[in-house]
């Protein structure tokens, strides 16, 4: 049996492909994600949002556990969302800070 290919880098690179749909920047250059775990095929991603009462919770979680599921190897998907400690605009990139403007 082949051994699986899901690596950490993978994972992000995937997230990469999420955007909150309030910010024109994916959830890993918002620097929303916090922890990606890879047990085999398994995968463990610790995220939070841009403030904890953010409607778009279960539908940004959602698409990165599709955008995970994506990947070749990966079976179960696990996406906890946590707010400690809490998301602050100093996470974000200096690319995504580019983009904003900020």
């Amino acid at each position: 049996m082949p051994e699986p290919t899901v690596t950490v880098e993978a994972i992000y690179e995937a997230l990469k492909s999420v955007y909150d749909p309030e910010i024109p920047v994916n959830v890993v250059d918002l620097g929303l994600v916090y922890d990606v775990q890879v047990t085999e095929s398994d995968v463990y991603v610790q995220m939070t949002l841009t403030f904890p009462g953010c409607g778009m919770g279960p539908y940004i979680g959602q698409q990165a556990e599709w955008a995970i599921q994506e990947l070749d190897g990966v079976e179960e998907v696990q996406i906890e969302m946590v707010f400690e400690p809490p998301w602050s605009p100093e996470l974000i990139s200096e690319e995504a800070r580019a983009q904003l403007g900020i």
